[in-house]
């Protein structure tokens, strides 16, 4: 899982690409990143525009400003690194032709995949989850507050009838209030 975490924390978003560059798949791979490059040269056709690009100065600036990435010390300041999105990847499996390129290729496509399958379900799932939860919240209140509104009004008819037997009480009342002469021995 450790690995799988470091491979992914070398994939890069350019042109709407997820990417990795020739010196952190040299490092992976465990060769110079001037032998990958060659390897890579010797079988262009193999890596078409959808596979591998080169980055240019901008794009390099801003990955560098964004992600704190330091370029290797031995590369030419005028050389732009490689990029290469998931196939191209794969298929630098089979020009470095290596037990390690071969390993290391299969694990980085796990890590492809872990980060496609983490952008494709996680966040949808838990954003439809989180909408169907507040719908489902909005109508339990709207339940609620009608069913308060029905018992408030039969709440409300319940306490006009008591007030109206209590005002005629009240006047029965007043009327039997009346003083009434005293029974007994008066002094």
């Amino acid at each position: 899982m450790e690995e799988l975490t470091a491979i992914q924390n070398k994939i890069y978003e350019i042109r709407g690409c997820r990417i990795m560059l020739d010196f952190d798949l040299a490092e992976m791979y465990q060769v110079e990143t001037r032998v990958l490059n060659q390897a890579v040269k010797r079988n262009i056709a193999r890596f078409p525009e959808d596979f591998m690009f080169q980055l240019t100065k901008e794009e390099l600036e801003c990955m560098s400003s964004h992600f704190v990435m330091t370029l290797p010390v031995k590369r030419p300041k005028s050389a732009l690194p490689l990029a290469f999105t998931e196939h191209g990847v794969v298929m630098l499996a089979s020009v470095l032709k290596s037990e390690i390129a071969v390993q290391t290729s299969i694990q980085i496509t796990r890590a492809f995949v872990a980060m496609r399958q983490l952008v494709i379900n996680s966040p949808t799932d838990k954003l439809s989850l989180l909408q169907q939860e507040v719908k489902e919240l909005k109508t339990y209140i709207e339940e609620v507050f009608t069913d308060y509104n029905d018992i408030n009004e039969d709440t409300r008819i319940q306490l006009e009838l008591i007030n109206q037997t209590l005002a005629e009480l009240q006047s029965k009342k007043s009327i039997h209030d009346k003083p009434r002469p005293r029974i007994g021995f008066v002094k």
